[in-house]
């Protein structure tokens, strides 16, 4: 099995920063594509940032400029470092990832559980 872990969420005023930490763990034998979602109250999960495993990056209109995802492919683990925080940022954050857990095995999609931004006006 394969876990991910989400870190660095929190509490933050307009304009603030935080670096978000998604590590993942367990059966892993490589994992392309990472990625962050959001999902604020009421609405659906939305795409923010994705990367590939050769540093590929692709953002979101509305956090360009403002967000940067970046990974450690030797520690399996994606970061999102957030600056100039609006309160329209507000959401759960979650990271995905596409692991492969064999050699030339199948790959599957797994989230984290999770991370709580709050950005306060």
């Amino acid at each position: 099995q394969v876990q991910l872990v989400e870190s660095g969420g929190g509490l933050v005023q307009s304009g603030g920063s935080l670096r978000l930490s998604c590590a993942a763990s367990g059966s892993i034998f490589s994992i392309s594509a990472m990625g962050w979602y959001r999902q604020a109250p009421g609405k659906q999960r939305e795409l923010v940032a994705t990367i590939t495993s050769g540093g590929s990056t692709n953002y979101a209109d509305s956090v360009k400029g403002r967000f940067t995802i970046s990974r450690d492919n030797a520690k399996n683990t994606v970061y999102l470092q957030v600056n100039s925080l609006k309160p329209e940022d507000t959401a759960v954050y979650y990271c995905k990832a596409r692991v492969m857990m064999v050699v030339a095995g199948p790959r599957y999609d797994y989230w984290g559980q999770g991370t709580q931004v709050t950005v306060s006006s």
